[in-house]
């Protein structure tokens, strides 16, 4: 089933969610870093990315929401995404939840605000492989035609073909 939001071919939530993944996972990895060695510098770049991610994470959510709608209902699929959807708006709520309890002092987080991020992370390797399993287990969002020897998206000609 092929995503219905698509970028020169590509379906844009995929192209979009390796920002939320890999700005909010850094930031939990920085926040750990800062609580090793208590340098500050480390948990203000995790205020500012936890900022981006929780944005980049809004937009990610809206194109998935919209290929969501294609997905047929009563299918695996359908079930499956939607409980993709719900856990990553729980992530990006945790995270948001996160980045409001640090913003008087986002050098020195508080323990609560720490949790918040890492409950979000442990959250968003859930939702990851619940995303992983909708594309490669039930091949939503992968164009009908797909073959090793398929065309350049770019190309205009419709992956069905051979090269």
């Amino acid at each position: 089933m092929e995503a219905r939001a698509k970028l020169l071919g590509h379906p844009i939530h995929q192209m979009l969610i390796v920002f939320p993944l890999g700005l909010l996972a850094t930031a939990v990895l920085f926040d750990v870093v800062w609580l090793v060695r208590r340098t500050p510098g480390w948990t203000a770049s995790s205020y500012h990315m936890i900022v981006v991610g929780v944005i980049a994470g809004l937009a990610a959510a809206l194109f998935g929401f919209i290929d969501w709608t294609k997905i047929p209902a009563n299918t695996r699929a359908k079930r499956v995404g939607l409980w993709h959807g719900i856990g990553n708006v729980v992530v990006v709520l945790l995270f948001a939840a996160s980045w409001f309890l640090r913003r008087d002092h986002p050098v020195r987080p508080d323990g609560a605000a720490l949790a918040l991020g890492i409950a979000g992370a442990l959250l968003a390797l859930v939702t990851a492989w619940l995303g992983g399993e909708l594309v490669d287990r039930l091949g939503v969002g992968v164009d009908s035609g797909a073959h090793v020897d398929a065309p350049s998206s770019l190309s205009g000609r419709p992956a069905r073909e051979s090269a």
